[in-house]
C-alpha cells in the first residue's frame, strides 16, 4: 500500500528521445502506466531525424512534449530537468521502458530512509535477437554490502532509468556534465557521492533495459568508453584516498574494474592496458586476479609470469578454441 502522507510526492518521468521512432511509443505507455498516482510525462526530442515526432504527438495531452535542436544526451537530460516540477525525478531512455509499479515499490521504499537522495534498483536486461523478438527478462542482483562507492566502482550502479532520483541532489551536484561523450549517468553518480548525496539500495527491479543485436557501439566507440571508464576510476580513486574514505574493499573494487578494462583493451591498446596495470600495482601490491575476471589458469599464469603472458596464452587459447568449433 501506498503511505498516506507520500501520496502527494510528485514524481516526473523524464524521457529523452533521439531517433527512437521504433520504441518511443512503449516508453511513453509505460511512464503513463506507472501505479504511483502522482506524476508527470515529459518528453523532449533532440532534433530526431525520423519520425519519433510523430509518434511522440499522438500521446496529446497526456504528456507535456517539447521538439528542439540535437544538442546531446545530458543537455537534453537538464532540459528535462528544468521542465520538471516533481520533486523526485524518473529518468527514461526512449528505447527501454519501466514496469507499472517501479516508482510505487521504490518510493515505498524511501519510508526506510526518508532522508535518501537516490533510490537505486538493479536494472532488468531484456536481449533482442537479429529476428527482432525480445528474450526473457534478466535481474543482476547487486551484491553485498550495498556500498554505493563499492557499486560505482565496479561499474554496478545501474543504468539512468534503474534509479530514482531527488531533483535537488542533481542540482547540488552540477546537473548532468553536457561535454560527456559516454558515462555520463557513472559521472553523475560521483558527483552525487562527492556531495554527500545519501544512496538507498532497493532490491526490487522495476526498470527494463533493451539490448537490441545490431545497435551496439562500435570498436572505436568501445575504445572511448574504456578510456573514460578508466579516467572516471582515476578519479574515484584519488577522491576517496583524499577524503579517507579508501577502505581495502573500494580500493580493490577499482583495482578488479580495472584490470577487467585492461584486459578487454589489451589486443588493441597495449601501452593504455600497460599503464592501466602499473596504476593497480602502485595502488594495491598484492593484487590478484580474481574470478569472473580471470579463469582459475589465468590467475595462476598471471601470478607465475605477469599479465603480458597471460594474455598472451589467453589469446591462443582462445583462436585453438575458435578453429576446434570450425
Amino acid at each position: 500500500m501506498i503511505p498516506m502522507h507520500d501520496q502527494g510526492t510528485k514524481v516526473s518521468i523524464l524521457i529523452p528521445c533521439y531517433n527512437a521512432e521504433r520504441w518511443i511509443g512503449q516508453a511513453i505507455e509505460s511512464a503513463l502506466a506507472q501505479t504511483w498516482p502522482n506524476k508527470e510525462v515529459i518528453v523532449v526530442d533532440d532534433g530526431s531525424t525520423d519520425g519519433s515526432r510523430e509518434v511522440i504527438e499522438t500521446f496529446g495531452d497526456k504528456i507535456r512534449h517539447e521538439f528542439g535542436p540535437n544538442r546531446g544526451g545530458n543537455a537534453t537530460r537538464n532540459r528535462l530537468l528544468e521542465m520538471a516540477s516533481g520533486e523526485w525525478l524518473q529518468y527514461l531512455d526512449a528505447d527501454d521502458y519501466l514496469l507499472p509499479n517501479k516508482i510505487t515499490w521504490q518510493l515505498e521504499f524511501l519510508e526506510r530512509d526518508p532522508a535518501a537522495d537516490i533510490i537505486y534498483s538493479p536494472a532488468l536486461f531484456e536481449q533482442w535477437t537479429d529476428e527482432n523478438t525480445p528474450l526473457p527478462l534478466r535481474s543482476f542482483p547487486l551484491s553485498e554490502p550495498h556500498d554505493p562507492w563499492l557499486h560505482l566502482a565496479r561499474w554496478r550502479l545501474p543504468q539512468t532509468g534503474g534509479s530514482l532520483w531527488r531533483k535537488g541532489a542533481i542540482v547540488k551536484a552540477g546537473l548532468w556534465d553536457e561535454k560527456l561523450p559516454c558515462c555520463q549517468e557513472h559521472s553523475l553518480y560521483f558527483e552525487l557521492l562527492k556531495v554527500g548525496a545519501k544512496f538507498l539500495h532497493c532490491a526490487k527491479s522495476g526498470a527494463v533495459y533493451c539490448y537490441r543485436i545490431g545497435h551496439s557501439v562500435s570498436r572505436r566507440d568501445d575504445q572511448l568508453v574504456a578510456q573514460q571508464r578508466l579516467e572516471l576510476l582515476n578519479k574515484i580513486l584519488d577522491w576517496i584516498l583524499q577524503k579517507g574514505l579508501a577502505t581495502p574493499c573500494r580500493v580493490h573494487a577499482v583495482n578488479v574494474t580495472r584490470f577487467e578494462i585492461a584486459r578487454s583493451i589489451w589486443s588493441n591498446n597495449p601501452r593504455l592496458a600497460d599503464q592501466t596495470l602499473k596504476q593497480i600495482e602502485s595502488s594495491e601490491l598484492k593484487f590478484t586476479p580474481e574470478k569472473p575476471a580471470a579463469s582459475i589458469s589465468y590467475i595462476i599464469i598471471y601470478k607465475l609470469f605477469g599479465f603480458h603472458s597471460a594474455e598472451r596464452i589467453a589469446t591462443l587459447f582462445r583462436y585453438f578454441r575458435k578453429c576446434k568449433i570450425k
